[in-house]
């Protein structure tokens, strides 16, 4: 079984590639946006200080961008998974290019999560609501808390959740039980990463509020593309997060009409209560797929 089997993608992807409509926040590092296997022309960059184009391809923040941009719009017949390669992809920078990548950001074959303040990252999610994103992948751990920080990205994830942009959260990488301002947050969907039959990883944080209105997503031995050309193999939260990003752009590109709480309900498939648990249950996207498909022949035979 491969990593897109495993979450039930295929289905879907074999149904849709995107719409370019449907347009999906990367707030991470910068992009390779000439590399053979992206679909460049659906890259759109957000300008600030930091450049969405990479400068140095041998960073961390570049090598992460490109790896996680190549699992959500890379071209379907590379290496990397290429969800959903015909949606547009929204480049917001947050990890500058400052230090060499070459697999020191690495613990063996799991990428250590980039960080940036919880004010940076309110920035970035306001930014990529008012340029137009349905749904942002969020993989960053939140350095130097502080009530001040937390709360402007409390208040930025409740103006997403008013502006109806869903944000898709990697649940982070430090082994731990329990919460952080993003993951307990009511309308993320954090993120825990799995092995290759659907068991949560030592290394991914769980906790009540990811069992209750998360997903796990494949984070072990996932390939995708390489900012210096070649392939890469990493594992991580941030590397299971796209997977349900990219679910979520595909579901909206075939259900164009159907709003954010929806989608999100039927991606979480929450409506029904869980029962306690630390763990979130896998990402079903085709079962998904099947609930809007259903809401959306309800709603046909109401009219």
């Amino acid at each position: 079984m491969n990593h897109l089997d495993l979450v039930n993608l295929t289905a879907l992807m074999e149904l849709t590639s995107g719409r370019p409509e449907i347009i999906v926040g990367l707030i991470d590092g910068p992009v390779v946006m000439n590399h053979l296997d992206i679909v460049s022309e659906n890259i759109r960059e957000i300008p600030g200080k930091l450049s969405g184009t990479c400068a140095q391809a041998s960073s961390a923040a570049c090598m992460h961008g490109t790896f996680i941009a190549g699992i959500l719009c890379g071209k379907r017949n590379s290496p990397a998974p290429a969800i959903c390669p015909n949606c547009t992809l929204l480049v917001r920078p947050i990890f500058a290019e400052t230090a060499s990548g070459n697999g020191k950001k690495r613990i063996g074959l799991v990428e250590t999560m980039p960080s940036a303040t919880p004010e940076e990252l309110a920035e970035a999610i306001i930014d990529c609501i008012n340029a137009g994103a349905h749904v942002i992948n969020l993989s960053a751990a939140l350095a130097q808390p502080s009530t001040k920080g937390e709360h402007k990205l409390e208040q930025a994830l409740d103006y997403a959740a008013r502006c109806g942009v869903i944000i898709v959260a990697a649940a982070g990488n430090q082994g731990t039980i329990g919460s952080s301002a993003i993951t307990r947050h009511p309308w993320v969907i954090p993120v825990v990463a799995c092995d290759i039959q659907g068991r949560p990883i030592s290394y991914s944080n769980l906790g009540s509020s990811i069992g209750r209105r998360g997903l796990s997503a494949p984070g072990e031995g996932v390939m995708s593309l390489g900012a210096e050309g070649k392939p890469l193999t990493l594992g991580g939260t941030s590397v299971a997060a796209p997977f349900v990003t990219g679910t979520i752009a595909l579901l909206w590109s075939e259900f164009p009409s159907a709003n954010a709480a929806q989608v999100k309900l039927a991606v979480t498939q929450t409506y029904t209560s869980r029962r306690p648990a630390v763990v979130p249950p896998l990402l079903n996207a085709w079962a998904a797929y099947q609930i809007m498909k259903a809401r959306s022949l309800r709603k046909v035979k109401d009219i």
